[in-house]
């Protein structure tokens, strides 16, 4: 493969991947707190793309002020979809998840949404402009949201960081994670920060499909693609490690850029799969997880 090949997989790779790794990051925050995997990200993402496409379009096309100005929009609308969400899910389960209620629950909130989106867009994609100008790699062209979708997952990566470390809220999710018996005996809220987990996971998603709109497919079929490769970010590296998410999604979308561009796009979702049996193989806790005790 020449140079300039590998650099537009490369780019393209990381810009796609970036995607998987927000979607990871979104799943570790709802993870942490609750032990629940949203399999609703995937189209909460999708649903960020369609919100960037009908703001642009209420004011007669994209640009960079009203992009500044909707992006916010964005996350906030799919955030507080998501905290109903939470609701819905949690209330019913009371403070266990061992019944496994939430996955038949998570999935047909993905079903619905789906739903919603082909009842009232039809089965074709929606096509959102870039209002920045592309850049240059190795002689190529390359859309601008490549780079944006990839300093975003930097920036929620860091955000999180510093909102489990330095605030009282973000404390008490952890905890919940490390020990959630403790946690409800220490008196903790746990229904409140669940949900706030649920909120903010929201926030990501409506984030990233706004910033990723002209990137990724906005159409109804497309969400289970976002959220398997978003798993499998996670599941590399490492469940509940944010790091491990921001490097293992780009990992993915480049080893699936690479097999669309050497093999065919049927076979780029064998690739990941294929890799992930890989790191499982080697590494069952994933790149940056810890193996902890279990009392038998």
């Amino acid at each position: 493969m020449r140079f300039d090949e590998i650099a537009i997989i490369a780019v393209r790779g990381i810009g796609l991947g970036s995607v998987y790794a927000l979607v990871a990051m979104s799943f570790n925050i709802v993870k942490v707190s609750s032990g629940i995997l949203n399999f609703a990200q995937g189209n909460m993402v999708v649903l960020g793309g369609l919100l960037a496409y009908f703001l642009f379009s209420m004011v007669g096309g994209p640009t960079q002020m009203s992009w500044y100005l909707f992006l916010p929009l964005a996350a906030i609308g799919v955030g507080i979809l998501m905290t109903l969400q939470g609701i819905v899910i949690l209330l019913p389960m009371r403070y266990s998840t061992e019944d496994h209620s939430w996955l038949i629950t998570t999935m047909a909130f993905s079903v619905i949404i789906g739903a919603v989106l082909l009842i009232t867009q039809g089965p074709n994609a929606l096509s959102v402009r870039s209002v920045f100008p592309t850049f240059m790699v190795a002689g190529t062209h390359v859309p601008a949201p490549y780079l944006l979708t990839f300093a975003l997952a930097v920036i929620w990566c860091l955000a999180l960081s510093l909102f489990r470390t330095r605030t009282m809220t973000g404390l008490q999710i952890s905890a919940l994670w490390q020990n959630p018996e403790a946690a409800r005996a220490a008196g903790l809220k746990i229904r409140r920060l669940q949900i706030v987990a649920f909120t903010i996971s929201g926030l990501i998603v409506g984030s990233t499909g706004f910033v990723a709109a002209p990137m990724i497919t906005v159409s109804a079929d497309s969400g289970f693609r976002y959220v398997i490769n978003g798993f499998v970010a996670v599941v590399i590296g490492g469940m509940g490690s944010n790091i491990g998410a921001l490097i293992a999604g780009p990992l993915v979308g480049m080893v699936g850029m690479f097999a669309a561009y050497r093999y065919g796009a049927e076979l780029q979702g064998v690739a990941t799969l294929l890799a992930l049996i890989a790191i499982l193989l080697l590494r069952p806790q994933g790149l940056f997880g810890s193996t902890t005790a279990r009392q038998v």
